[in-house]
């Protein structure tokens, strides 16, 4: 089996300041598409803050933020709660750009998933994506882990659709996968998404991922062209060492990521977070005291956070949401809503029903 690798490669450069990029081919096709759906394109990405013009250049970046934002406001315009979930299943890797190609072209669909893994930090900044194995399974995580972040439902939806036509299109427009795996709570219309991608699709799981047999890496690309693989890596390299330094969050993004990744096993200790980033936590605890900020106040934050993102999806139950958010009791959630808000998260949810609850 052949793999590129590629080496280490720079995130995404071409942004402002310390801004989470992700390549504007990602957005590819996304005008006409809300136009498709009844939505007025100029007005929802002004809203997002994102310049229509800088759609036109694939490997211009976007703001990480921004683009996560305008899928949402997209969602919430048009009146279409599985936007992204209908522009993933119709995004073609071809359109993906530099990225795409990189799969396209690959020797096999084991050496594409791995290529792709292995170039995506140019792509997008911030996030993960991972192939892991699972004895005779295999799983491809991704998932957004800039914690500024919190309303990415569209996001994933979208992502996982393109990585899954990536899959079909070494394998045919029959192949699924084994299950679908989302992080965020069920929707409502969520019988689309098991026809969509034609698998079970369980929610609020710790990451979102394709679980699928090993036996398909195997298989070879039909656009196999390992000469265009390698211009195509050497020019994602060239893409992402103009941003001459890494950017990336700080440590209180990093620490809000892992206690999100936490709550649904329960009110997370520093040591458990302390772990998931490598760290003393003497360390973490430090470097927060110095940005003004205790780890228990932190966790609090991101807390009232994903309440108001959660309490907007309207089919996940109260008693659902407080277990996500790491309480063992309604009450406990009850009582520190009221303490955010000043209202219990029924009156709260009541008072803000299709209102956008913007990331802080």
């Amino acid at each position: 089996m052949h793999v590129v690798h590629p080496g280490p490669l720079h995130p995404t450069g071409a942004q402002p300041g310390n801004a989470i990029g992700i390549l504007a081919s990602a957005a590819t096709g996304l005008v006409t598409f809300i136009g498709q759906q009844g939505g007025d394109a100029e007005r929802i990405l002004g809203r997002a803050g994102i310049d229509s013009e800088r759609l036109e250049h694939p490997t211009l970046s976007l703001d990480l933020n921004q683009y996560c934002q305008v899928f949402e406001e997209a969602a919430r315009q048009t009146g279409n709660d599985n936007f992204g979930l209908r522009f993933g299943q119709q995004f073609k890797p071809d359109a993906l750009g530099l990225l795409g190609y990189v799969g396209m072209c690959s020797a096999t669909l084991g050496d594409a998933l791995r290529n792709v893994v292995d170039t995506f930090p140019v792509h997008q900044q911030s996030s993960l994506l991972r192939l892991e194995a699972m004895g005779e399974f295999y799983r491809l995580d991704y998932q957004v882990q800039y914690g500024a972040i919190v309303r990415r439902r569209q996001d994933a939806e979208l992502s996982l659709g393109m990585f899954f036509n990536l899959m079909r299109h070494a394998l045919g427009q029959n192949w699924a996968p084994e299950k679908v795996l989302f992080e965020h709570p069920q929707p409502e219309a969520w019988h689309e998404h098991c026809k969509v991608f034609d698998a079970p699709v369980l929610f609020g799981q710790p990451r979102n991922s394709l679980v699928f047999r090993r036996s398909v890496l195997d298989r070879p690309m039909p656009g196999r062209d390992p000469r265009l693989l390698a211009i195509v890596i050497e020019s994602m390299r060239m893409l992402g060492g103009q941003a001459g330094t890494t950017n990336r969050p700080g440590i209180v993004d990093d620490v809000k990521t892992q206690v999100r990744a936490l709550l649904g096993d329960g009110y997370p200790s520093l040591e458990q977070v302390a772990e998931q980033l490598r760290l003393p936590s003497w360390t973490v605890q430090r470097r927060l005291q110095e940005q003004g900020l205790s780890f228990s106040t932190l966790i609090d934050t991101v807390r009232q956070e994903l309440a108001t993102y959660y309490l907007q999806q309207s089919a996940l139950p109260i008693s659902e949401l407080a277990l996500l958010l790491g309480y063992s009791e309604i009450s406990a959630f009850s009582r520190a809503f009221r303490r955010w808000f000043d209202v219990s998260p029924k009156q709260w949810r009541q008072a803000h029903k299709g209102q956008t609850v913007t990331a802080q």
